[in-house]
């Protein structure tokens, strides 16, 4: 029982970065936390634009997927989706906007002091 509670306790303080206020402690963006989108906007910051099936190859995710996860971080103004045609064969691009990448500089930051604060105890 005891060792529940400590497991507890310790789960709670690698919640938040060591100082940060109760309301900082979940304060992950969830739009990125999810698995796919962070290795979605991972890739688009290091690429400075991707096409549908260059993301799908990169992730090996299906179809369905990338465009459900796509259009997510689009609404949330983090992805830039472009629609044209190569030939007769359309083609979709994706690009990281500056909101994306301000997102996912934060996330990082504060998985950072996540991963700090639970080494330092």
């Amino acid at each position: 029982m005891a060792d529940a509670a400590r497991r507890r306790n310790a789960a709670r303080r690698a919640e938040a970065p060591a100082g940060s206020p109760p309301a900082a402690r979940l304060d992950l963006d969830r739009v990125i936390h999810e698995h796919v989108r962070l290795a979605i906007v991972s890739a688009l910051a290091v690429n400075p634009a991707l096409s549908f099936n260059d993301l799908k190859a990169l992730l090996r995710i299906t179809d369905g997927n990338l465009s459900v996860h796509a259009r997510r971080l689009e609404e949330a103004g983090y992805v830039d989706c472009a629609k044209s045609f190569r030939g007769r064969v359309p083609l979709t691009r994706y690009r990281l906007t500056a909101a994306g990448r301000r997102a996912l500089q934060r996330y990082l930051d504060h998985m950072e002091a996540l991963i700090r604060a639970t080494r330092d105890r």
